[in-house]
């Protein structure tokens, strides 16, 4: 009973995070999701961390969704939690992610703001295994 080999492949995968210009993300598909890999920079750091204490639906600390020391990088996965519709970067209130299909507002840190989503944006299993490359699952 068993996971077959191309169900483990699936259960984890490796980025190198040098594809990644600062202020910049990429889209990966992990486990049949979009998963969003973003390098932030220190004004959408800045913004997250300022905005910590602010009313949320779903309260959290920017340092709670990032790993120490690497601020700059959030890993999410890109699906709204209200019914699974992929957010757009850089637009709604927040500086964030807006979900399109029905207008939940997350922040730079991927917390929902706004909106009919119930949860933040999840942050998956990860780990760097250097300066350049992250384990994600």
């Amino acid at each position: 009973m068993n996971p077959s080999a191309d169900t483990l492949a699936l259960a984890s995968t490796e980025f190198d995070l040098t594809k990644v210009a600062d202020g910049q993300q990429v889209t990966l598909k992990w486990r049949g999701k979009p998963l969003f890999v973003r390098n932030r920079t220190p004004a959408e750091i800045q913004k997250a961390v300022a905005d910590d204490s602010a009313s949320m639906k779903d309260p959290q600390k920017d340092a709670d969704r990032v790993k120490p020391g690497k601020a700059q990088w959030l890993v999410l996965i890109g699906s709204c939690t209200h019914l699974g519709c992929v957010p757009t970067f850089g637009g709604g209130d927040y500086g964030g992610w807006f979900c399109p299909c029905h207008g939940s507002h997350y922040d730079t840190s991927g917390r929902i703001r706004k909106g009919p989503a119930p949860l933040n944006l999840a942050v998956p299993e990860y780990e760097f295994l250097s300066d350049t490359k992250v384990k994600i699952g």
